[in-house]
């Protein structure tokens, strides 16, 4: 991967512009296809009862994403880099493997969202349309070999696709305002709304791109002086993740809101995405089905595209080592191709997807936490004791409610 380096020379103005970007990749994670499947599904079975999840995951996303581009920031090194050299080989081993299984769920999820897209839109079988949406994605990938600049203007672009996407549906089927203040109150109601709960988490708090954000962060200020003047960068970083992160929820929430008013309110199904598709153009009209479409489509190749990249993260940084791009995306395509031909339903293929990564976000989170709160690592940028409490509290909550799933599940 190649990078731009921000010299010392350019301009307090020009060094704190390059810190923008970063976030607007790691947010493109944040609204991949697994989040349409989970949100829609949440919503229609559920109204606005888990709107609360939405808005809580996408806090701890901001926090979370803040964490690792402050890495990135502080020492010029990326999350798995710095696992490599400050744990033992063991725990190396072991981190690397979890993250290459979570680097494979969130490749089936993103593939197989674009593929449903393109069969929406053009009728394409959706074995073809996996196989267009991986290629797709390796050639926006392309862009990163002529400077990452390049590559997150186009991801921010397709960002941009989904966002307009989804403030559309929202005009067309208008706001319930009492309902959403309802589902801003913490709510459960059962163990199938339990199990949602997880995939959005999963969906929102992406361990992925935990460490990617380091890596892109990382690239931003290769060739700056050490970590005391860089602090002064902090601001831009924040406002950043802010901006990223802050669309991101708002499309989170957008999502849960159409489903909640269009479908739970109609007692529609919507077992499926097709359904979903459906479902708008039936009742909000064919241009709110084809803006869902098309949201889902710039989903599907931009996550793709992201996914590989922080796989190839993953990789370098655990192992020192790195795949051929070609040879990787074929590896974490195979797996969607797969269940595509063996027609498992897309959809539960989808939801489950996202459960696995929020299974991973503890291995990502906790090795962040650890260290970010080191002053002999980040210098004036460690961690307060105040965020690295509330950074172990999301933790804690995040692998309670996996423990709390495991329980449901097993003696339901």
């Amino acid at each position: 991967m190649t990078a731009t380096t921000s010299a010392p020379g350019r301009s307090p103005t020009r060094r704190h512009m390059t810190m923008y970007g970063p976030a607007f990749v790691a947010a493109i994670a944040y609204v991949d296809p697994g989040n349409f499947a989970t949100n829609f599904a949440a919503g229609s079975q559920f109204g606005y009862l888990l709107l609360w999840v939405i808005i809580s995951a996408n806090l701890m996303a901001v926090l979370v994403q803040l964490l690792s581009a402050k890495l990135g920031l502080a020492t010029g090194c990326d999350l798995p880099q710095l696992c490599r050299r400050r744990f033992p080989r063991p725990v190396v081993w072991g981190l690397w493997l979890q993250a290459e299984l979570v680097a494979v769920a969130t490749d089936l999820a993103e593939v197989i969202g674009g593929a449903i897209a393109l069969n929406l839109l053009f009728g394409i079988p959706l074995p073809g349309g996996g196989l267009i949406t991986g290629i797709v994605a390796f050639a926006l990938l392309g862009l990163e070999t002529r400077g990452h600049r390049r590559f997150e203007l186009a991801v921010a672009g397709l960002l941009l696709v989904i966002v307009l996407g989804f403030f559309a549906d929202v005009a067309f089927a208008g706001v319930d305002m009492p309902g959403i203040a309802g589902g801003v109150v913490p709510d459960f109601s059962g163990a199938r709304s339990v199990l949602l709960a997880t995939g959005i988490l999963g969906a929102t708090v992406m361990p992925h791109v935990i460490y990617l954000h380091s890596s892109l962060t990382s690239a931003h200020v290769r060739g700056l002086d050490p970590a005391g003047s860089r602090k002064p960068l902090l601001r831009s970083v924040r406002r950043d993740v802010l901006f990223g992160l802050g669309l991101a929820g708002l499309v989170n929430a957008a999502m849960l809101i159409v489903a909640a008013k269009v479908f739970h309110a109609s007692d529609l199904s919507t077992e499926s995405i097709d359904e979903v598709h459906t479902g708008l153009g039936e009742i909000l009209g064919a241009h709110a089905a084809l803006a869902f479409a098309l949201a889902l489509l710039a989903s599907g190749f931009a996550s793709s595209s992201v996914g590989t990249y922080a796989g190839q993260v993953i990789m370098a940084g655990f192992l020192g080592r790195s795949l051929p791009l070609t040879l990787r995306r074929a590896i974490t395509l195979t797996p969607a191709l797969i269940i595509l031909w063996a027609g498992v339903s897309p959809t539960d293929a989808l939801v489950w997807s996202q459960v696995v990564l929020s299974f991973g976000i503890p291995f990502a989170l906790v090795p962040l936490i650890l260290l970010t709160r080191r002053r002999d690592l980040m210098g004036p940028l460690a961690n307060r004791p105040v965020t690295t409490v509330t950074a172990s509290a999301v933790a804690a909550l995040v692998i309670g409610l996996n423990l709390y799933l495991i329980g449901q599940v097993i003696f339901a």
